[in-house]
């Protein structure tokens, strides 16, 4: 199951079905969980787990050392869930000891070609990464969030659940649940109705959205207005939801 070109460290411990294709190399402090492929020519560094059904495509580099000057070598980790799919190319990075030590990935998440994810970031599950996304440090995503080819999104921001972002957004806000967002600075341009409908959400679910929405971004109140009309008017979890993502934020909302 082991090319015999790869260079695997004595103390890395790999479930023993997992592949692992020539050329590649996996450090020590590396944890790799059964029904894993890591294709050829991949870097795995630790101290990095991958859970189980992990399948790594050529060129890609997991659990390296970040990016932040302020690093300087502590044994921060890169821990992920199952199921998750990593193109060509794709470079997630390990936590800082400034932070929270740790970058956090959720399962069954497909991050396309080249995408980067920073330090410390923190990333839900079922989550679409297109192709050169780039996530900065500290960064936050929900589950099932969307973000289209080329998209980038500033240090610490939070991009909710459900959310999605168009190709090329530039993404300097935090973007509630369930927001579509779009351009350079991206803007809020409606709920992801789309994605809403395909997993199945109710319309009671989508009807009180789209009125806590609305109250958010055309009815002329502050951001504490409508969140205390959206709390009195709505019991339905997806709209509590909304409110807490907006109530969570630390950098803003994107307008």
């Amino acid at each position: 199951m082991i090319h015999p070109t790869a260079l695997v460290d004595p103390s890395a411990q790999l479930a023993d079905d997992v592949e692992v294709g020539p050329f590649s190399v996996i450090g020590p402090d590396v944890t790799i969980g059964a029904g894993s492929v890591i294709g050829p020519h991949v870097v795995v560094k630790g101290p990095t787990v991958l859970g189980e059904r992990t399948r790594i495509f050529q060129f890609a580099s997991v659990g390296e050392d970040c990016q932040d000057k302020k690093y300087a070598g502590e044994p921060t980790r890169l821990v992920m869930g199952d199921d998750n799919v990593i193109r060509e190319g794709v470079t997630l990075h390990r936590g800082t000891v400034q932070d929270r030590s740790e970058t956090t990935i959720g399962s069954r998440n497909l991050f396309m070609a080249y995408v980067h994810v920073g330090h410390d970031c923190v990333i839900g599950n079922d989550c679409i990464l297109a192709n050169q996304v780039t996530l900065a440090g500290h960064v936050t995503l929900g589950d099932h969030a969307i973000l289209g080819g080329l998209a980038a999104v500033h240090q610490f921001c939070h991009f909710g659940d459900h959310a999605m972002a168009g190709g090329g957004s530039i993404i300097t806000k935090d973007t509630p649940a369930f927001v579509m967002i779009n351009g350079n600075p991206a803007e809020a341009r409606g709920l992801n109705l789309v994605g809403l409908k395909r997993r199945g959400f109710s319309r009671e679910a989508i009807a009180g959205l789209t009125a806590a929405y609305k109250l958010v971004y055309r009815q002329g109140l502050t951001v504490e207005q409508a969140i205390s009309d959206m709390r009195s008017r709505f019991d339905i979890p997806e709209v509590t939801l909304f409110a807490d993502s907006i109530e969570r934020s630390t950098r803003g909302i994107v307008r």
